[in-house]
């Protein structure tokens, strides 16, 4: 099996594995308990909380544990939106606007959308065919007051970055809560959160485990959340529930790594996606990146890893393509969406044809992928592609 989904989901690092193991059976202690084995899982999860914020160039007392990114994106935006509600006591007129863009994880906008029940004005914002928002757009958005805004820095399905400094310094001058979905960007690129109020990570996104993530919550000024549900408040009153120490552990070791090694390991990934890009380009010398807007040149400023491209309006659509090469793990879009058949909605939002968009691939590679599993991969896709085209 060669992966290339790395978007999806990325393998555990085994250093990770290795500092999680203990925390399963030998130290196993609850980290809420005040007993010596109690004590000794807090002291591991304040080394976590340490390593995530130094991935991030927060203070650890701004890290709130998670379940996921799903989980810290609803609590941000659900949290803000409910702690000013409309009718909620206060001296200033309720804001009710919430911005967010077309191509945001299903995760954000249908929670932004969800809000509209509760009194808040959604406002989905398109963007162009390059997947990035107009500024100027943006502004007008904002002319309205608005309660939050919420936009991802580089998205999961083409790996776009937004121009999230201008982006979020707009967003504070107009007086809104700034908030970020950082899962795919997080030890990948360059970021600061100095303009931010809020931010999303995830874990099996830096070769973490599943199940875990965090949100950044800024402390002063203090970002004021209602809590999603009720229970012993363990995460500074804002998310309850017993702590899982291994993966909270395992969170902690992975952004250690990618602080560390991330800077250096986005070059070599630029490398093999560029390897991976030119390498498709023979078998489909008129492949389109999307991302773009343009035919030919490769987007940037884009996550160095990810590469989503349209082979074209005609021949079989890439379902059909991948489905003939089982060897090769790939995908058309996010996994979250996956099963419903359905063309990309990014993709359509930056302006895609329904042809187009049924013939794109969402291709990722990270840090095990090799430049021989490249080039068999683009092998096994030229030879699949001619066999059931009949070409």
């Amino acid at each position: 099996m060669i992966y290339l989904d790395y978007l999806a989901t990325t393998p555990c690092d085994p250093r990770v594995v290795e500092a999680m193991l203990p925390w399963f059976t030998q130290d196993f202690g609850n980290a809420g308990s005040l007993h010596a084995p109690g004590r000794k899982a807090a002291e591991a999860v304040a080394r976590a909380r340490a390593q995530v914020a130094g991935l991030l160039g927060v203070t650890a007392e701004e890290i709130i544990f998670t379940s996921g990114a799903t989980e810290a994106n609803n609590l941000a935006i659900k949290g803000v939106a409910r702690y000013r509600r409309p009718g909620a006591p206060g001296p200033e007129t309720p804001r009710r606007r919430i911005v967010t863009l077309a191509t945001e994880h299903k995760c954000v906008l249908q929670t932004v959308t969800d809000l509209e029940k509760e009194g808040f004005e959604p406002c989905v914002l398109g963007v162009g065919a390059d997947g990035r928002v107009d500024e100027e757009a943006f502004r007008q958005a904002l002319e309205v007051p608005t309660l939050l805004v919420s936009v991802m820095a580089a998205n999961n399905e083409t790996g776009v970055i937004q121009n999230q400094d201008v982006l979020a310094a707009m967003a504070r001058e107009a007086g809104a809560t700034v908030h970020s979905d950082l899962a795919q960007a997080a030890g990948k690129v360059p970021l600061s959160l100095a303009g931010h109020d809020l931010a999303s990570v995830s874990g099996h996104k830096l070769y973490g485990p599943k199940g875990i993530g965090v949100l950044y919550v800024r402390r002063r000024p203090r970002v004021r959340l209602q809590p999603l549900f009720s229970g012993g408040g363990q995460e500074r009153l804002l998310r309850s529930g017993t702590l899982p120490v291994p993966l909270v552990v395992g969170m902690g070791r992975a952004a250690e790594l990618m602080r560390e090694e991330g800077a250096a390991e986005a070059v070599r990934l630029a490398r093999l996606r560029e390897r991976l890009l030119q390498g498709l380009r023979v078998h489909w010398p008129h492949l389109r990146v999307n991302g773009t807007g343009t035919e030919n040149s490769s987007p940037l400023p884009q996550l160095p890893g990810a590469l989503n491209v349209c082979l074209g309006e005609r021949g079989p659509p890439a379902r059909a393509l991948l489905e003939a090469v089982p060897e090769v793990a790939a995908s058309l879009g996010s996994a979250c969406t996956a099963g419903s058949g359905a063309s990309s909605y990014v993709l359509r939002a930056m302006g895609l044809s329904e042809a187009r968009a049924q013939r794109s691939l969402r291709l990722s590679v990270g840090r095990f992928t090799s430049e021989d599993e490249i080039d068999r991969a683009v092998a096994m896709l030229g030879a699949a592609f001619s066999r059931i085209s009949g070409s």
